[in-house]
């Protein structure tokens, strides 16, 4: 992504000073006290936000610094035992299956040329994670990076030969008993006196961060006709959910539960602006006049297809929204055809088809991040399609501008229709785990709110303040998904307080300045 935020604006990487809010952690033994929880035998289960993943990658340093593993650490101060992790072997990010690189290397904040930060893939070293080599024992820490939450209790999960094929998932290949068990069978054989649970993320997130590109299954459990980057079933949810729960609590243990925060409020999808195209910008401001000219032929076709409030213009002086696709728009195609064969002949139907449910983004689009090293672009690949139909190149190129000339595609923008679709499943898949919390007993940790007031003012600890700001902020990892050590140090205070609320338990809180956030190499490039 090096060089791909250049309508961002990272003015500084600096934190603010301001009053304290956490307590100091006190190291005086026999203040603290585990309440009626046991700690003795930790298990954390979940997914990529469990195992410490960061900058889009697992590495042992994202690991060290997971919420379960600081919490481990908080919890031996009352009995605790020993809190075990399948590290990764190198803090590059990237694995190996059979010798053949898989997975990318992790984010780093580099500088261009130009001096100008963003995250870039690091290359300073070659990844040495080699996923066919089964760590062969069972860990404290059983996040599966790209979970769902009915992966946790599918059989075949850490299939090493289901890996390249998609049936399996590499980092549960890396650590499962067997090659047929599953992640919840494997958390349960453990025996924990305590557990964590903070999963379902990804049965929402997937859908939101591929820009809506998959299906709202609501009212379908069947799996068999689901794709990966769909949303999955509230009523499929709760009942693995209850499942999840019921594994884990057979023998009697106690636990904490975590709900999902609403997408808006990750950086991920809040950092590219819907208008972003400046007329100061010099490989744009001078094509404004042409840009309008030829729309204001196009704008005259959405008005004879009756949808005149499409228009789309330009602005002289001041940014302006890219043009998107909106599949939850009427498709036009036909009457723009009609409207514009005077125009473009026998080309009007391929010009119509473009814009058939073309729209300039507003205020209620998110575009996501990886959004940003495309718009203003040329697309290739509809480059090359519309010379296949006839088009001169140069015909061809005015109309294959990404967010300019060439509607944005879906798995860049989240329009309010795809965001109704993944704030109603949220909403009820938050339902159903403070019900299941309540019933039986456990710690409900509301971490939703939390990242919400990052994402509206920010959340003061002992010497700064963690925001969801994209890199200045200090709560989320180059990636803008997951959260830096110190958002992880944070939502241990919150599962913290959970606890000492549910089970009268006192613990110490740590502070979450003495946690990083991200990492700044130059060592970086294509990888």
């Amino acid at each position: 992504m090096k060089n791909n935020i250049k309508y961002l604006a990272i003015l500084a990487l600096g934190l603010v000073a301001c009053e304290p809010e956490f307590d100091n952690p006190i190291d005086e033994a026999g203040v603290y006290s585990s309440g009626e929880a046991d700690f003795s035998n930790y298990v954390a289960l979940g997914n990529s936000l469990t195992a410490g993943f960061a900058d889009s990658a697992l590495y042992i340093t994202g690991q060290e610094n997971s919420y379960p593993n600081i919490l481990s650490q908080q919890f031996a101060l009352v009995g605790g035992g020993e809190f075990t992790q399948p590290l990764m072997a190198d803090n590059t990010g990237g694995a190996l299956l059979g010798g053949t690189q898989i997975l990318s290397n992790r984010f780093v904040l580099a500088f261009d040329a130009e001096g100008n930060p963003g995250p870039a893939i690091y290359a300073g070293a070659s990844p040495t994670t080699e996923i066919s080599n089964n760590l062969g024992s069972f860990f404290n820490n059983m996040g599966v990076p790209g979970a769902k939450s009915f992966h946790l209790g599918a059989p075949n999960y850490g299939d090493v030969a289901g890996v390249a094929v998609g049936t399996a998932n590499p980092y549960f290949a890396r650590f499962a008993s067997s090659a047929g068990t599953s992640v919840i069978a494997d958390a349960a054989a453990q025996n924990p006196t305590f557990f964590s649970l903070w999963i379902g993320n990804n049965d929402i997130l997937s859908y939101a961060t591929s820009g809506g590109v998959g299906v709202d299954r609501t009212g379908n459990p069947n799996l068999a006709d689901y794709g990966s980057n769909d949303i999955t079933d509230p009523g499929l949810f709760n009942s693995t959910y209850q499942a999840l729960i019921g594994a884990l609590t057979a023998n009697g243990a106690k636990g904490v539960v975590l709900n999902l925060p609403n997408v808006s409020t990750l950086p991920f999808f809040t950092t590219v602006p819907f208008a972003p195209l400046s007329p100061l910008d010099p490989n744009f401001g001078p094509q404004i006049p042409t840009l309008n000219a030829t729309y204001a032929g196009l704008n005259a076709a959405f008005a004879f297809a009756g949808v005149p409030e499409r228009a789309i213009s330009f602005s002289a002086s001041a940014a302006s929204p890219v043009v998107i696709k909106d599949e939850s728009l009427e498709d036009v195609s036909a009457d723009l055809a009609i409207a514009l064969a005077g125009t473009f002949g026998p080309l009007a139907p391929i010009v119509a088809a473009q814009y058939g449910q073309a729209r300039q983004a507003t205020a209620n689009d998110l575009l996501v991040l990886t959004s940003s090293g495309v718009i203003g672009q040329v697309n290739e690949a509809r480059l090359a399609e519309l010379i296949s139909f006839g088009l001169t190149p140069e015909q061809a190129g005015q109309f294959s501008v990404n967010g300019v000339s060439y509607p944005m595609e879906d798995q860049y923008v989240l329009t309010p229709a795809e965001q109704s679709s993944v704030e109603n499943a949220r909403q009820a898949f938050n339902t159903s785990i403070a019900t299941i919390a309540s019933e039986n007993g456990l710690a409900f940790y509301n971490v939703a709110n939390d990242l919400a007031q990052a994402a509206n003012g920010g959340i003061l600890f002992d010497g700064g303040v963690i925001t969801s700001d994209f890199v200045t902020g200090g709560g989320f990892s180059l990636d803008g998904i997951h959260p830096t050590p110190r958002a992880h140090a944070l939502v241990t205070n919150g599962i913290l307080n959970a606890i000492e609320i549910a089970y009268g338990a006192t613990l110490p809180s740590v502070n979450p300045g003495d946690y990083g956030t991200v990492t700044l190499s130059n060592e970086v490039g294509a990888n």
